[in-house]
C-alpha cells in the first residue's frame, strides 16, 4: 500500500512539474507579433484584457491561452496591477514581456506644436483637428499661448493643452521681462508682449529680430506710427493673420483697432502669439538709431537711418524685382514703415 501511494504521489509531482514547464514555456516564448505595435489596452478585468490583446494579435488566440494568461498573471500579482493605456508593445513579446509592459510600461507620447506667429484663431484650429485629444475646444486669449511642442498622452482634453501653454508663456514673459535691458522704454511686460508679436509677424529671422525691435522702439520714442504691415492684415482677416491676396495700400490704410497705420502707438492687444526669440529680441533690441526697414530681396531686410536712405533701398528693390521673370508674381513693392 505503502508503494501505491508513492507512486501516485511521484506521478502527481511530474504531472504537476509538466504543467508548471508547460506554463513556463507559454509564458516565455516569443509571441506572435511580426512588427512592434503601439495599442490602447481598455480598462476592465484580466479576461477583457487577455481578449483584447489576442484581438490585436499581440497574443495567441484561443481559449487555452486566455486561461493560461490569467494564470500567469495571477501568478505575477505580486509585481502590480496591470493598466489601462496607450502602449508600446515589441515584435515578438512573449507573455511575460506582455505583463511587464501592461504593469510598468510608460504610455506612449505623442506630440503637437504649435508654431510661432501663430493667431488664437490658428492655434485653435490646430489643438481643434487634433483628433488624439478629447473634449471641447476652450477659448483662447490672443499671445497667451507660448508656440511650442508639448508631449501628451492620448485621450488628454483639450483644456489642459491649453492651460499648459498658458502656463508656459506666463512664466517665459515673466522672465523675460525680469531680464529686460535696464534701459527699455516698455511700460509693462504686456507691452513687451504686444510688441514680440509684430516683430514675430514681420521676420521670421532670429538674427534680424532685435533690429526690427530696434526700429519699432525708436518710432514709439520719437512718436511716430509704427506702419507694421501685420497689424492691418489681422484686422482686415477678423484676426485671422492671413489673407488671400497680397495686401494693397489701400489696405493698408484702412481703419482698423490694431491697424498701425491707422492708429499711434502699439496696438491694444498682442496679434499673435510670438516665440521665445521674438520676447527676447523686444527685451534686449539691437543699438541704433534706424527708423525704417524694407526687404532686401533675399529673404531678410534693410534698415535704414532715415527717409532718404530708406527710399534707396526701395529703389534697389524694385530694380532686382523687375529683373526677375513677371511670371513669379512678385508684384510691385509695399513702401513700408513711412
Amino acid at each position: 500500500m505503502k508503494r501505491v501511494f508513492l507512486a501516485l504521489a511521484l506521478i502527481l509531482a511530474l504531472l504537476a512539474a509538466g504543467s508548471v514547464a508547460t506554463l513556463w514555456n507559454f509564458a516565455h516564448r516569443s509571441g506572435p507579433l511580426d512588427s512592434a505595435v503601439d495599442h490602447v489596452v481598455p480598462r476592465g478585468s484580466t479576461v477583457r484584457i487577455a481578449r483584447d490583446l489576442a484581438s490585436a494579435g499581440i497574443i495567441p488566440a484561443g481559449k487555452m491561452v486566455e486561461t493560461q494568461f490569467r494564470l500567469v498573471a495571477r501568478l505575477t500579482k505580486s509585481d502590480g496591477a496591470l493598466h489601462a493605456a496607450e502602449l508600446h508593445f515589441p515584435h515578438g513579446a512573449s507573455v511575460m514581456d506582455v505583463l511587464r509592459i501592461l504593469r510598468h510600461g510608460s504610455p506612449v507620447r505623442h506630440y503637437l506644436t504649435i508654431p510661432e506667429g501663430r493667431t488664437a484663431r490658428q492655434i485653435a484650429t490646430i489643438i481643434e483637428q487634433d483628433q488624439l485629444l478629447s473634449g471641447p475646444m476652450p477659448m483662447i486669449a490672443e499671445g497667451a499661448l507660448l508656440p511650442q511642442t508639448i508631449a501628451y498622452e492620448r485621450g488628454a482634453l483639450r483644456t489642459q493643452i491649453v492651460h499648459r501653454l498658458e502656463v508656459l508663456m506666463t512664466q517665459t514673459l515673466d522672465r523675460v521681462w525680469q531680464e529686460r535691458d535696464p534701459d527699455l522704454t516698455l511700460k509693462s511686460s504686456q507691452d513687451l508682449l504686444i510688441l514680440a508679436s509684430v516683430v514675430e509677424r514681420e521676420t521670421g529671422d532670429d538674427s534680424e529680430r532685435p533690429e526690427v525691435a530696434r526700429v519699432f522702439l525708436n518710432r514709439l520714442a520719437k512718436g511716430m506710427k509704427l506702419q507694421s504691415d501685420p497689424t492691418a492684415i489681422y484686422d482686415l482677416s477678423n484676426g485671422l493673420g492671413v489673407l488671400d491676396h497680397p495686401v494693397t495700400h489701400e489696405e493698408l490704410h484702412r481703419a482698423g483697432s490694431h491697424n498701425t497705420y491707422d492708429i499711434m502707438g502699439l496696438p491694444p492687444g498682442p496679434i499673435c502669439s510670438p516665440g521665445l526669440a521674438a520676447l527676447q529680441a523686444v527685451a534686449h533690441p539691437a543699438a541704433g538709431d534706424m527708423l525704417y526697414f524694407v526687404a532686401d530681396g533675399t529673404g531678410k531686410h534693410g534698415f535704414s537711418r532715415d527717409l532718404h536712405e530708406h527710399n534707396r533701398r526701395i529703389d534697389a528693390l524694385k530694380a532686382v524685382r523687375a529683373s526677375q521673370s513677371r511670371a513669379d508674381g512678385e508684384g510691385s513693392v509695399v513702401d513700408h514703415h513711412r
